[in-house]
């Protein structure tokens, strides 16, 4: 078959507008930090530095959760369709901005312009458009008939889907009558701090949200705090669980979307093209740095040769390369100690007996990056189909019956997602009942929407966020 060659074709880091360092978002104003201390984010793909932030210390943090009271007051007595008008606002301003926001995520995060401009950034826009239409219909969400704010939020975010996060997080936050602090991960702070310029232009009141940048500690002192009402945090198991501690026996409400590591089922009717393209979405799409990444392939024995060679020839025509040229297909990994992370659970993979496959490409000489790749004769005991690797690496498994799929499958201790591939429906639905997983795909994989709820089981946290559902956790009911 004939080989096309790409030119490269890179959108323009002219359109945003990187300052030299950024403060703290308190009560609607940029200000430093109480001990003037600064960390520098770097983008992954070229380890070039792109601004120093502030670091918040516990001073810090109570000066904005005092800001997010003070201003909860106010706020949670607006009627529901005037704190509407204001998410409508911001929800417009993000998309006029859209594609200065999909650069910044693509330079700060080192995921692909592609996803950040036509995955993340509509996806940003839909979940402030969508919860802006709950904030005058609370009484018909199935909560009661005057469901009343908790307060304060708390929210810490990762480093994957930085803007994305933001949203899924502050935006049914605030049309529920809540005020937020917010901490962004260490690595990507930069979209938050240019969410809060976006607060100020759409006019929003003063404290009602508050962004402090810094690493764990300032994560640990916010969600510590007696202040806050609630906590709603996404990221790693092991954070969650010190977090799940921290707020033991007191009365904050607590949500945790965690790790997961998750089953894409292929039977042996599946269009096998189509299911191919499901296996790429779902383990390569941003670099695998995905919550709900389809990291463990379960194939029916019998089609196992024909779909591993079709996965084959298709993951050699992915593209590893600089995150702003619109025709990469893998962007940088996120920071030193997660491509550290990638490269030990595969080298591991190896050291227990599984087959390591990828395609030939050039990486980067500077930036962190990682080859697709590929194991084969995996078995359940391997680490690396126990272990959230975080990255572009897929384990894959066989089975030989529904019933030995479904048993691999929930042979985890995670429970965020999966998907199955067939023609049969009601196979589908049988898998579905059996499969414990927050989210079933069937047919297709990461496809998301703001009115569907999403979370999981076990290790991978409680609660959902997303939908009608989202709602309930920041309601007193």
């Amino acid at each position: 078959m004939p080989v096309f060659e790409y030119a490269p074709a890179p959108e323009s880091r002219a359109v945003v507008d990187i300052a030299p360092s950024y403060g703290l978002f308190i009560d609607g104003e940029f200000r430093e930090a109480g001990d003037g201390k600064f960390f520098k984010t770097l983008s992954p793909s070229s380890e070039e530095v792109l601004s120093e932030v502030a670091q918040a210390n516990a001073e810090d943090v109570d000066r904005a959760v005092k800001a997010a009271r003070k201003a909860f007051e106010s706020w949670s007595a607006l009627p529901g369709a005037e704190r509407a008008k204001y998410l409508f606002r911001i929800a417009r301003i993000i998309q006029e901005r859209s594609r200065e926001l999909a650069v910044l995520e693509s330079l700060d995060n080192g995921k692909p312009i592609r996803e950040s401009r036509d995955a993340d950034l509509p996806l940003v826009a839909a979940h402030f458009f969508y919860y802006a239409g709950w904030a005058d219909k609370l009484a018909y969400a199935g909560y009661g008939a005057d469901p009343k704010p908790l307060g304060v939020a708390g929210q810490v975010i990762p480093w994957n889907f930085p803007l994305l996060m933001l949203a899924w997080k502050i935006a049914p936050a605030l049309a529920t009558g809540n005020t937020v602090v917010l901490k962004p991960a260490e690595t990507t702070p930069l979209s938050a701090l240019f969410f809060a310029d976006i607060c100020r232009r759409a006019g929003l009141p003063k404290g009602v949200v508050n962004i402090v940048t810094g690493d764990g500690s300032t994560g640990a002192e916010l969600v510590a705090h007696p202040g806050i009402d609630k906590v709603a945090f996404t990221g790693s198991t092991e954070v969650g669980k010190a977090i799940a501690r921290t707020v033991a026996g007191t009365k904050k409400k607590v949500t945790l979307e965690l790790g997961g590591k998750a089953a894409n089922i292929v039977f042996d009717d599946a269009p096998i093209d189509q299911a191919v393209e499901g296996i790429i979405s779902g383990i390569f799409f941003n670099q695998g740095h995905v919550c709900c990444a389809g990291s463990r392939l379960l194939v029916q024995e019998s089609v196992q040769d024909e779909l591993l060679d079709a996965l084959k020839r298709r993951m050699r025509t992915l593209r590893v390369g600089d995150p702003l040229d619109k025709n990469t297909d893998i962007g940088a990994i996120n920071s030193a100690e997660q491509l550290a992370r990638i490269r030990e659970l595969a080298d591991a993979g190896e050291a227990e007996g599984a087959e390591r496959w990828a395609p030939e490409c050039e990486l980067p000489s500077s930036g962190y990056w990682f080859a697709p790749t590929l194991f084969t004769g995996v078995t359940q005991a391997h680490r690396i189909a126990r272990e959230e690797i975080f990255g572009p690496v897929l384990s894959v498994l066989t089975f030989r019956t529904p019933d030995e799929a479904v048993a691999k499958a929930n042979n985890t201790p995670y429970g965020l997602s999966a998907g199955i591939w067939t023609e049969k429906g009601s196979r589908i639905l049988s898998m579905a009942s059996k499969l414990r997983a927050g989210v079933i795909w069937s047919n297709t994989f990461n496809k998301f929407d703001p009115a569907s709820p999403f979370g999981g089981y076990k290790e991978s946290g409680y609660g959902r966020e997303g939908g009608r559902h989202g709602l309930e956790a920041y309601l007193n009911v």
